[in-house]
């Protein structure tokens, strides 16, 4: 994840600053006014080491992809991630707020992100889904509802400038199909803009080098509304389907696999 450069509020009463990769920088008047829910009384749905999962700061979609893989492998997960959802969270201004990131300087821990990529556990029967975010410092895994409303905190009122999407891919095809040359990741001389994984970079079953940008590319006009297109793209399309921020739960509660 190109985070390289993305400055963070010094304090609640900033204006957010998003700089690229060259270190110039632009202000943005966008409003970023959201309840704060308090995060007091929060718990962990149950202890498990964050540290024996691979994380390489400004990789975040190589870190869920890694993830995975060892959800499945120790047992947490179906052994072909059957109950996986890899969610790329962007949109077209590649200017997405999000609350509780270990990155961020501020209290709250807003901090905003051209992209980011977590992993959502479908738990049927049970009585919430988990969020799997390495880089939050939210429990790990969080339920579902608690991620929502802490780390992502929908505008009240909608904010129109932010509109945040949300690209869900089903794992086993993600672990299928994902590549990464890292090219993301380097300057216009072809320096890298931040150390890589200690893994080689990531290739398709099919050959593929680099599709990432077309995960993260997602415009509102992509999302889908309608039930039976969701669950028909989620577990067949190489690149799932984009939902809306109001969307989003609504979903995962309706997912079958």
């Amino acid at each position: 994840m190109t985070k390289l450069g993305r400055a963070i509020m010094a304090d609640d009463s900033e204006v957010p600053e998003i700089q690229g990769s060259t270190g110039r920088s632009q202000t943005t008047s966008v409003s970023l006014h959201a309840p704060l829910p308090s995060p007091s009384g929060l718990a962990g749905a149950f202890p498990l080491d964050i540290s024996s999962f691979t994380h390489t700061p400004c990789y975040c979609e190589e870190n869920v992809y890694m993830l995975c893989k060892n959800l499945c492998k120790v047992g947490v997960a179906d052994q072909m991630g059957t109950d996986l959802f890899v969610v790329f969270i962007s949109n077209e201004e590649k200017m997405v707020p999000l609350w509780h990131q270990k990155a961020s300087k501020r209290n709250d821990g807003m901090i905003l992100w051209d992209y980011h990529v977590i992993c959502i556990q479908r738990r049927r029967g049970k009585v919430f889904d988990f969020v799997w975010d390495l880089d939050s410092n939210l429990p790990f895994p969080s339920p579902l509802n608690m991620y929502f409303s802490e780390a992502i905190r929908p505008m009240n009122p909608p904010d129109l400038a932010i509109t945040r999407l949300f690209r869900v891919v089903h794992a086993p095809i993600f672990l299928r199909c994902f590549a990464s040359d890292r090219s993301h990741m380097k300057d216009a001389l072809g320096n890298l803009l931040a150390l890589p994984p200690d893994h080689e970079p990531i290739t398709a079953v099919d050959g593929t080098k680099n599709n990432l940008d077309k995960y993260i590319q997602m415009r509102e006009a992509d999302t889908l509304s309608i039930l039976d297109d969701l669950t028909h793209g989620v577990f067949s399309n190489e690149y799932g389907v984009v939902v809306t921020e109001t969307m989003l739960e609504w979903f995962f509660s309706q997912i079958h696999q």
